[in-house]
């Protein structure tokens, strides 16, 4: 209250809002470097990437044998797949999972195809349980759940993100034609198959938007009611993770040392150095959806 006898409000101290927001910000993130010193992050981010490696080729020959009931559109589906994954994976590590998945599944005969498909999905599936294990960390939460609770939990996300991988794939590889029909039956002419093209990735970007929410919202044991779909964590959690495979794309494109110093095995340690470090971008969001939810 000032001498008039009327209240100051704090928007008449444009300087001093903005320092306590800055204090704010700084405040948050100094909880959130605590937060992630104190759950030691990077050993679970290892922890994490290890999990990611063993449920890799399971994932993929689960997604490739469900392919194989669809034919041909299933061989168009299984290219497309495979040809995005150098979008996001070093190039070194996209040839080592090539050869190693031509190699098993030329192995594979097609008369156990059912249970194989089950087989791989229950192995893929060890993933997303490592995953709960370690956001449980994150949101500071025991894990109450039985053990057949989570498993399922694990195989209900693993075939969540095998369809969600799948739909949006379709999406890009079909969306063109379908973008030319509706813009011929229509008649908005090119101008809506330009849009359409221009709009696929940010609709893959928002499928791989909607996987990080899905994890976040049921992988942790957290009973708390009103949970959001729409979270900083997640938002931040996918940017951080294009920038991470971008970057370690750019820098293994320049500076590929880890053949010298390794050998053959160079492609494999490049894999579980993106495992580990998509591992530290979820492990991250699930911290900062933490650290959002205690000061509401």
């Amino acid at each position: 209250m000032n001498s008039t006898g009327t209240v100051k409000n704090s928007s008449d101290n444009p300087g001093e809002t903005a320092a306590q927001k800055s204090r704010t910000w700084r405040g948050f993130a100094n909880r959130l470097g605590t937060r992630i010193n104190d759950h030691d992050l990077l050993a679970r981010s290892a922890q994490l990437s290890y999990y990611f490696l063993l449920a890799l080729f399971p994932l993929l020959i689960f997604l490739v044998t469900l392919l194989g009931y669809f034919a041909a559109a299933g061989t168009q589906l299984r290219d497309s797949l495979l040809a995005y994954l150098p979008t996001v994976m070093p190039y070194s590590a996209v040839t080592l999972v090539y050869a190693t998945l031509e190699e098993v599944t030329a192995k594979r005969g097609g008369g156990r195809l059912g249970f194989s498909l089950l087989a791989a999905l229950w192995v893929a599936s060890s993933g997303m349980g490592a995953i709960s294990d370690t956001l449980n960390v994150a949101y500071n939460v025991r894990e109450r759940r039985p053990w057949w609770k989570v498993r399922l939990i694990s195989v209900g996300l693993t075939m969540a993100l095998a369809i969600l991988l799948l739909t949006a794939l379709t999406i890009v590889l079909y969306g063109g034609k379908i973008g030319d029909a509706v813009a011929n039956t229509v008649g908005f002419g090119s101008a809506f198959t330009v849009a359409w093209h221009l709009l696929q990735w940010p609709i893959m970007l928002t499928f791989v938007y909607f996987t990080f929410e899905l994890i976040y919202h049921f992988a942790p044991d957290r009973r708390r009611r009103g949970r959001r779909w729409l979270t900083l964590g997640a938002l931040i959690a996918v940017v951080l993770w294009l920038l991470i495979s971008f970057s370690l794309r750019i820098y293994l494109h320049f500076f590929n040392s880890y053949s010298l110093t390794y050998g053959s095995l160079g492609a494999l340690i490049v894999l579980m150095l993106w495992f580990y470090l998509t591992g530290m971008a979820v492990l991250i969001g699930g911290e900062i959806n933490s650290e959002l939810e205690g000061e509401e």
